[in-house]
């Protein structure tokens, strides 16, 4: 497995959906950054499970243990090692799945890739409980983000075929942690809901889309050809289990559209450059443009459902059906708005690292 992400901002992702712990450890983040459990914490608290009806009720807490890496609330330059303990894991369920595996999750694939060596409970290593980690890592990252004006805000625009309309950052910020659903458009926000719970009491689950902003990077951010900013986000979303498309700016539309509908005319404003659209989301090249960088990603439904399915039995090679009970999320959207936010900031912040926006100091006791 490749379980690190970044150049010089990197992430290594650790544990299992019911093994002990999950965790994250930062390496290359500059001395000096003012960050503190409080802040982790209150981003851990965005994906925590239970939040509302619309989530699992798995009771985990998400407590942040803060290993390293951060001495009297300031970064040391050291690796930063976090991790929270799972205390609220049934694997009562997973043995008799063992040889079954679940339609539309990994099981099958890792079960064919490791031999069957893989830790199997809740998913192991391919539930989206790794999250956490990644979640831990954002905090840093969008901490670092906002010491030179870089803010990145994620919501949920689609729920099951109920879609949002445009809003502004200022409604976004305001509404979305208000919501369960968090979708910031609240008469939207109340059919996602509706939506969701009749999906749940049918035993079946929904998709939906994040959308996601990232404001205040200027021009030329960006390396390519092949470490491109919109690749390495994708490839970063990509790792978040349940997401099978990612769009920037108009996305797949610019396909219908002509040149002179897609291009974004250069003006400006306020003594800079901008563009009067933002059909290219913010990316040009592989290059920011100094637009906001504009992301949608698609979430499949949750694969755990109740209804019958048809499956293998890999112990004994003949057809079987399941019927999954548990604890789990009818709609992953709500809780995986956070995590875009958190994949996006990491990508972001390794980009501004390379590209000297950042200083390896950020301040000084001398």
């Amino acid at each position: 497995m490749s379980n690190s992400i970044g150049t010089i901002f990197r992430v290594t992702s650790f544990g299992e959906s019911h093994g002990r712990c999950v965790g994250a450890v930062v390496d290359g983040c500059p001395a000096g950054l003012r960050i503190d459990d409080v802040f982790i914490q209150r981003e851990l608290d965005k994906r925590r499970p239970g939040q509302s009806g619309v989530t699992t009720p798995r009771g985990e807490e998400d407590q942040l243990e803060l290993l390293s890496g951060v001495f009297e609330g300031h970064t040391t330059g050291a690796p930063i090692a976090m991790l929270v303990w799972n205390r609220d894991a049934d694997s009562s369920k997973y043995d008799a799945l063992r040889y079954t595996p679940r339609p539309g999750h990994a099981d099958y694939a890792a079960w064919a890739r490791y031999g069957g060596l893989n830790d199997h409970r809740g998913g192991g290593r391919f539930s989206g409980r790794i999250t956490v980690g990644f979640v831990m890592a954002g905090a840093v990252a969008k901490a670092l983000l906002d010491s030179v004006g870089v803010e990145v805000l994620a919501y949920a625009s689609a729920i099951g075929g109920v879609e949002a309309p445009e809003v502004t950052l200022e409604e976004a910020r305001e509404n979305t942690e208000r919501i369960p659903v968090r979708c910031p458009h609240i008469p939207t926000a109340e059919k996602m809901v509706a939506a969701i719970e009749v999906a749940k009491a049918a035993g079946d689950s929904l998709g939906g889309e994040v959308s996601c902003i990232a404001t205040g990077l200027p021009a030329g951010v960006g390396q390519p050809v092949f470490d491109t900013i919109e690749g390495d986000i994708a490839k970063a979303l990509f790792a978040v289990p349940a997401v099978k498309a990612i769009e920037f700016g108009a996305g797949r539309q610019v396909a219908s559209m002509r040149g002179s509908e897609a291009n974004d005319p250069y003006i400006l404003h306020e003594g800079r450059v901008a563009t009067s659209s933002n059909n290219m989301g913010g990316v040009l090249g592989g290059l920011t443009d100094g637009m906001p960088v504009t992301i949608r990603c698609a979430f499949k439904p949750t694969p755990s459902i109740s209804l019958p399915q048809c499956t293998v039995d890999l112990a004994a090679m003949e057809k079987a059906e399941i019927e999954l009970r548990g604890r789990h999320d009818p709609c992953v959207v709500p809780r995986a708005v956070p995590v875009v936010e958190a994949m996006v900031a990491i990508v972001l912040a390794d980009h501004a690292l390379r590209a000297g926006l950042i200083p390896q100091v950020l301040g000084s006791s001398k």
